[in-house]
């Protein structure tokens, strides 16, 4: 194995080590003394309610573009009753939970990590250690916290915008009745839809959260160090939203075929 590559590797490997370690002291701080309660409404309010309207546009334009191109694809079969079941499968199950979670990273993850970036480098970090005061307990918990609550509800927002999108589309643009872009729905879309998106979307949040919290508590050498470390927290939450995606997506259905089959039984 060539040096660079072994000393990659290594360095790769020391890096997840440091995370879980963080993560590790990041539960027995929060067992031990949860945070307040004020940074956790603040969290809640900065991660939640500002990201509304970036998620609101995102899920309408993209009910937007899956009715249109379900309409376009499935008209020529005679499928166009289907549109409204596609929209909203595929809104429920995959676009809603990763595309708010990329929003979500975007607007709020990427600002975490130069915020904490910004401590370590000027050494307010280092102060509060000194102070016996717990960097995870007071900086991080509190946006793990309302990160992992707010990014589910996010996702249902997003999804229901997916929704409305789609349904303007269907039925202003091309003349759908109402009733056959709903009514599918009620029999297509099941409770292990929901619940695999609202899965999906809390490991999303919490992803994302502690990755971009982490790179920021790493970050070292001045205003660069900070800017390199904001772009790195971005890409490696949105590399670990899809892998996660797969995985789930391939073990929920296995346990869901599995369940079927054995109720079947």
């Amino acid at each position: 194995m060539p040096a660079l590559s072994k000393h990659r590797l290594l360095s790769a490997l020391e890096e997840i080590g440091d995370y879980l370690r963080m993560l590790g002291n990041l539960c027995t701080a929060t067992w031990k003394r949860p945070p307040p309660w004020a940074l956790v409404r603040e969290q809640l309010f900065h991660i939640g309610v500002l990201s509304l309207f970036v998620v609101a546009i995102t899920g309408f334009t993209t009910g937007f573009v899956l009715a249109a191109q379900s309409f376009y694809q499935l008209g020529e079969k005679g499928l166009s009753a289907i549109t409204g079941v596609l929209v909203g499968k595929a809104m429920i199950t995959e676009l809603g939970p990763i595309l708010t979670a990329f929003m979500v990273t975007g607007r709020v993850g990427s600002a975490m990590c130069a915020e904490l970036g910004s401590m370590r480098v000027t050494e307010q970090i280092d102060a509060m250690r000194s102070m016996a005061v717990s960097p995870n307990a007071y900086l991080v918990a509190p946006r793990v916290l309302a990160g992992t609550l707010m990014v589910p509800l996010l996702t249902l927002f997003s999804v229901l915008m997916g929704i409305f999108g789609g349904f303007l589309i269907a039925t202003l643009l091309f003349n759908m009745p109402p009733s056959s872009y709903f009514d599918p729905m009620r029999l297509h879309i099941t409770l292990f839809d929901v619940a695999s998106g609202l899965l999906k979307s809390l490991l999303f949040g919490f992803l994302l959260v502690t990755v971009c919290c982490y790179k920021g508590m790493r970050a070292s050498g001045g205003a660069a160090g900070v800017g390199k470390a904001t772009t790195q927290s971005v890409v490696t939450s949105y590399i670990l939203i899809l892998m996660s995606d797969f995985l789930l997506t391939l073990g929920l259905n296995i346990i869901n075929q599995e369940l079927k089959y054995n109720w079947m039984q």
